[in-house]
């Protein structure tokens, strides 16, 4: 967030379903100044349901049914909370999460869809699988059919429920299994009334028809009492063969609304004419979770899309003082419904047809709903002035935003220079000097590390920010092989009210606290102050057993290993400009979010030399510890681990504003192969690199690998004075 103007309000969406999806689109095109825009989901990804049939058909990849939230949420300006809602201080105004502290909200609004867990039926919840939410049903049938494809065993499925939707989930799957070369799928449906109800009478006898032609079974009227691991047993102790046991019957609002103390009408929020809560108007709630008190629909995904202009308006309208508008929903719609192969019909009104072509129209409805967040418009480039200093304009050319992270430092020629500047201390105190880690103290008979390190935000989530900026922070101690004793907090926040003030502190030391304990280490004060974009950093101290690992150590011979992949400065760059694929910014948040005790802890015994990979890429702390050391080296590129997608994101010429001073810096002093650009990739919280005698190598990778740490021996220390050989 960089603004001159204050956040007054938080306004916060529970769900990434389709209303909230198309509300932050149309957000990121005219976002509100002064509202601080976040989303709260478990998932980086929400599925389209309109196009899961296809997709079990094996019409679709996965991942065309995603919609990247983490992408969306950037586009808007917004944060994405990865956690699930589990309740409500509606006096407080805070969502209670299950992993981390509460989100204050001023305006609130719910999409958080359905499920069709039946979980009053015995050993669903261990056996079975519902179709809603969407995510976790897809991934359970690619392993399904992963496992019959070519398998020569008949694979036996199960549906509990057997309306439109159940229906063409039954169709799809015998579509698949078919043309995945599986024996002849034995699939029944089952239902505790009659099938198809609500639809008209062609759009049924064309379903009827086309169960019949696949050997698709039907029971009604059926009472199912229990799910093992390969039947489901009927209340009469009929035993019907599945291995797989699907949910799709009818819609279940999820447990929390329960306890939420919200107006419920048969479990689903009750809402008025302008989608707000009918108690209240501080939240809203759309799609399959909320009921509409003045016009009741059926729980469908045309609804959500519908009202999401309605909730876009009426949000603004409360966030401004303008005036709400009615959500009026249409009294029926046209339904679409897949038949397994690319074939489909349609029903409406009473009336059901199935024509030549319909499929063909369904997928171009679909595409056209999914490109809405595929093809997200470019974010704006700052505006250069028309008058300004020469120089500036090429500056702005190459980057014209500075990446956040350790993406933001200053340059190693530049730092390089002034620490040579400096005067020479003359304390007895004091064991090091400028160039390692963290400065060595003597204080008291013990051996004390102190290191500094704030990071520029790249992300608006202040506990996730708070979390990896500890993590980074503490990298120094770590890489010294010593153990973290205290902290000091020091925070800039951009200009906000008292209490969004408040919330984020709260936010930001709980993520800190956190990661500080479980590293040993006191937080015992610090500084805050207020500027144009948020800023979090440590100052850190640890103690040291034994003697301090420095820079200096290495001996030609020395084995290179590297504790975690390369390439958040490109990911985080790619992030900035909504370019990056949700999933793979979630690994490197991951990533970046892991400490390095237990690497420092395995590492220390046996280290020559140590360091943390951050700003100046692997490239510039490599040649740091040749320098020191007065060693050259030899690096595998092959060996060298990348986070994924790293690879593709370089192809696309995406890269960090750091990256070009990182590689003018090393680049004098590398020989052999064409140095790529990963090479000097400024890292935030990056891993350890350490120089390891060649007979240690071994004995630390596997103690690195069985503590569930993704180390590799990257190269080796070799006597030809501070020169890098690439191979």
């Amino acid at each position: 967030m960089n603004t001159d103007l204050p956040v007054t309000r938080d306004l916060v969406l529970i769900g990434g379903g389709h209303a909230h999806a198309l509300m932050l689109r149309r957000w990121g095109m005219k976002p509100l100044p002064g509202v601080r825009l976040t989303v709260i989901d478990p998932n980086v990804k929400a599925p389209y349901t309109g196009m899961l049939p296809g997709h079990v058909a094996g019409h679709y990849p996965r991942e065309a049914l995603d919609i990247d939230l983490l992408r969306l949420a950037q586009f808007a300006g917004a944060r994405l909370v990865q956690d699930r809602a589990v309740g409500l201080d509606r006096a407080a105004r805070l969502v209670q999460l299950e992993r981390r502290p509460a989100i204050a909200y001023d305006h609130l609004s719910i999409d958080i869809g359905i499920s069709s867990a039946p979980l009053e039926i015995a050993g669903f919840d261990r056996h079975g699988i519902a179709a809603k939410p969407l995510g976790p049903f897809a991934e359970a049938w690619e392993r399904y059919v992963a496992a019959v494809a070519g398998s020569g065993k008949v694979p036996r499925v199960a549906l509990i429920g057997a309306g439109v939707g159940a229906v063409e989930l039954a169709l799809a799957m015998h579509h698949r299994l078919r043309a995945v070369g599986a024996a002849r799928p034995e699939i029944t449906l089952l239902d505790a009334g009659k099938a198809l109800q609500g639809t008209a009478a062609g759009t049924r006898r064309a379903l009827w028809e086309a169960l019949w032609q696949a050997g698709i079974k039907l029971r009604e009227h059926v009472d199912v009492a229990a799910v093992t691991p390969d039947a489901v047993r009927l209340a009469d102790g009929t035993l019907i063969a599945a291995r797989l046991v699907v949910g799709a019957a009818g819609a279940r609002p999820w447990g929390w609304l329960a306890q939420s103390g919200l107006p419920l009408k048969d479990g689903f929020i009750e809402v008025d004419e302008w989608l707000r809560v009918v108690d209240d108007p501080a939240i809203y709630a759309v799609g399959d979770c909320a009921h509409i008190r003045h016009a009741p629909r059926p729980k469908a995904g045309v609804y959500a899309v519908r009202a999401a202009p309605i909730l876009t308006h009426n949000l603004r309208a409360d966030l401004t003082g303008a005036q709400r508008r009615i959500f009026n929903p249409q009294a029926d719609f046209l339904k679409l419904v897949s038949l397994g192969g690319k074939r489909a019909l349609a029903d409406r009104g009473g009336v059901g047809l199935s024509l030549p072509g319909l499929w063909r129209w369904k997928d171009w409805i679909d595409q056209r709903f999914m490109e809405k967040f595929r093809d997200l418009p470019d974010m704006p480039a700052p505006v250069v002035p028309q008058d300004v200093a020469n120089g500036v304009r090429a500056e702005m050319a190459d980057h014209p935003v500075i990446c956040g992270g350790c993406g933001a430092k200053v340059g190693p020629g530049a730092l390089g220079g002034m620490i040579a500047e400096l005067a020479p201390v003359a304390r007895d105190d004091v064991l090091s000097l400028p160039g390692d880690d963290a400065g060595v103290l003597r204080i008291g008979g013990q051996t004390q590390v102190l290191s500094t390190d704030h990071l520029r935000a790249f992300t608006a989530d202040p506990w996730a920010m708070a979390r990896i900026t500890a993590v980074h922070a503490l990298g120094d101690v770590w890489a010294m092989g010593a153990e973290p004793q205290s902290a000091l907090v020091n925070v800039i926040l951009p200009r906000m009210a008292d209490r969004q003030q408040r919330h984020t502190l709260r936010e930001i030391m709980a993520g800190a606290a956190e990661v500080m304990a479980d590293a040993g280490a006191a937080i015992i004060g610090g500084h805050t102050t207020q500027g144009r974009e948020m800023t979090i950093g440590f100052t850190v101290t640890g103690l040291c057993r034994d003697a301090p690992i420095g820079i200096g150590g290495a001996r030609p011979g020395d084995r290179l290993i590297l504790t975690k992949p390369l390439g958040t400065g490109i990911i985080l760059a790619a992030a900035m400009a909504a370019k990056a694929d949700g999933d793979v910014v979630a690994r490197a948040m991951a990533s970046m979010e892991r400490p390095l005790a237990q690497d420092s802890g395995i590492l220390r015994a046996d280290a020559r030399a140590m360091t943390d990979v951050t700003g100046f890429g692997l490239a510039g702390h490599l040649l740091a510890i040749m320098q020191a050391s007065g060693c050259g080296a030899i690096l595998r590129l092959a060996d060298i681990p990348l986070l994924d997608g790293v690879a593709a994101l370089v192809e696309r010429r995406i890269s960090s504003s750091l990256q070009g001073a990182n590689a003018a810096h090393a680049m004098p002093y590398i020989d052999g192969a064409e140095p790529p650009e990963w090479l000097f990739d400024p890292q935030t919280a990056g891993g350890l690199l350490a120089a390891v005698p060649s007979g240690k190598a071994g004995p630390c990778l596997d103690a690195l690998r069985a503590a569930g740490i993704d180390a590799a021996e990257i190269g080796e220390v070799t006597d030809d004075s501070a020169r890098l050989l690439l191979r």
